[in-house]
């Protein structure tokens, strides 16, 4: 633990500095508005020359209630407010009709903002960064293909064994981490979709080289020999060779697939085979490093976000015996159905068990993964009376709408009954949105619901288990601080 904290103490000292330089950018760009629009700028503070309120933002977000940053201003200033954090001048939306605006994006007003430290690792040509025309069509192709009946109708079969191979392992160990092992059950079903990549050597330098490559995801932006984000750089760079090789050999492959009208078996194979729009001047194929780069990007969700949800729900369900009750008896029947009829499970076997999309929401709601997104405004934008000068960051707050008690009764109670009351259009949902939303809504999101409702079954038609206390570590990214350790113990066969 002693390289992150002696980490996060250079990132104060960088912070420092950089907001030094930016805190005299934001009082030119106060000076430039202040003439005919400084009433229309949110409420707020500036805090401390030079570091903002940097330090409060971090402070809170180590807490068990990260959004007290959030909540303490919102008291102050209301709903929407300015401040200044991490070297730059912000406007913070607490507010869900502001967030969905910032979302939506109908005018390409905002574009998108991330630390120096993920631009430098993704790269320019990363789909977080692309904007306009060729950001759709990258969008467009990948979401159509994770909701295509053909990946419908095979990706269950894969994640089931997956899962079950996982499982089996368990019951040898005496104490299982979850937060590991849910990593290798999604990571592996994300590169099989992606790249149609089963277990192999090739397998296991990938899940090597992106443990190295994830670490400098948000760090120091510092590309020395020996610093963090250079170590993580490498790691991509070992990745992309293999992954160029990869490619290449599929590519040759490719046309004969065409010729014989074959269908795309992975995210490769829709990326190679896309050649644009004849009507547009985006008419061409897109190069092999494009990507190449964005598989590696598209793994993320592998090796984070999806089984980190999956671990949260183990760890909500451990603490409320009467939810993790109703979720056994509603797969539990769904089992002895199938064990009755002899058939295989399907994608809406999983993704129809109400109960258990209800745990689902109720664990994103609350485990906040992608807790605020952040954008920057190309001009002058005014929503709802707000003024956001061109040149400033917005920061929607996902997790302060999560956790608002005018959106949600009692919001840090793990009560997935909730759901029931607010019926299964949650996509549509202003004050849920998990997954982001508008042109960025995430394209996966059906694929991850569908592997945490196969994880959830057969975990608890299979084990019994006990946690043991661990806690939920919230800042740079959402992780449990002991990997969630739990004893298990096996459920006899169905009769």
């Amino acid at each position: 633990m002693a390289w992150e904290v002696g980490s996060w103490i250079l990132m104060g000292i960088f912070i420092i500095i950089v907001g030094w330089i930016r805190f005299y950018k934001m009082k030119k760009i106060m000076i430039k508005t202040s003439s005919t629009a400084t009433a229309n700028i949110p409420r707020g503070s500036s805090g401390w020359p030079w570091i903002g309120e940097t330090l409060h933002f971090i402070v809170s977000a180590y807490t068990t209630r990260p959004v007290t940053f959030m909540d303490k201003r919102k008291s102050l200033y209301g709903k929407v407010f300015k401040t200044h954090i991490l070297g730059r001048a912000v406007i913070v939306s607490t507010d869900p009709e502001v967030n969905k605006v910032v979302l939506l994006n109908q005018d390409n007003i905002f574009i998108p903002y991330y630390p120096k430290s993920v631009i430098e690792l993704l790269g320019k040509s990363s789909i977080l960064q692309l904007n306009g025309t060729v950001h759709r069509r990258l969008h467009a192709l990948i979401a159509g293909f994770f909701r295509s009946p053909h990946l419908k109708a095979r990706i269950t079969t894969h994640i089931e064994d997956s899962v079950k191979l996982t499982l089996s392992t368990w019951e040898t160990k005496p104490t299982v981490y979850v937060q590991q092992e849910t990593k290798k059950i999604t990571f592996e079903v994300l590169v099989r979709v992606l790249m149609g990549l089963g277990p192999s050597e090739d397998l296991n330098f990938l899940k090597r080289e992106y443990a190295e490559f994830i670490k400098g995801l948000i760090c120091l932006p510092i590309k020395f020999p020996g610093t963090r984000l250079y170590k993580s750089l490498q790691a991509k760079e070992r990745m992309l060779k293999m992954l160029r090789r990869i490619i290449e050999e599929r590519k040759i492959g490719l046309q004969q697939k065409i010729d014989d009208k074959g269908m795309a078996n992975d995210a490769v194979d829709i990326l190679l085979g896309d050649i644009g729009d004849e009507s547009n001047e985006i008419h061409q194929r897109l190069p092999l490093d494009f990507i190449s780069d964005n598989i590696i990007e598209m793994m993320i969700p592998g090796e984070d976000s999806v089984p980190m949800v999956m671990t949260l729900a183990v760890k909500f369900l451990s603490d409320n015996p009467l939810a993790l009750s109703r979720l056994v008896e509603e797969n539990m029947d769904l089992k002895k159905h199938k064990a009755r009829s002899c058939d295989d499970y399907s994608w809406n076997d999983y993704m129809s068990l109400p109960f258990t999309q209800n745990v689902i929401n109720e664990t994103l709601r609350m485990a906040n993964i992608i807790n605020a997104v952040w954008r920057k405004a190309q001009r002058d934008v005014e929503i709802k009376g707000y003024l956001i000068p061109k040149g400033w960051c917005v920061l929607a707050s996902l997790s302060s709408v999560h956790m608002d008690e005018e959106n949600y009764e009692n919001p840090y109670q793990f009560h997935p009954w909730r759901w029931e009351k607010k019926g299964g259009n949650f996509n549509s949902n202003i004050t849920f949105t998990p997954f982001g939303g508008g042109q960025r809504l995430c394209p996966g999101l059906e694929l991850s619901r569908l592997e945490i409702s196969i994880f959830l079954h057969h975990l608890v038609t299979t084990y019994i288990w006990v946690a043991k206390k661990d806690d939920i570590v919230n800042f740079p990214t959402v992780k449990m601080k002991q990997k969630l350790p739990i004893t298990i113990k096996p459920i006899y066969p169905l009769r």
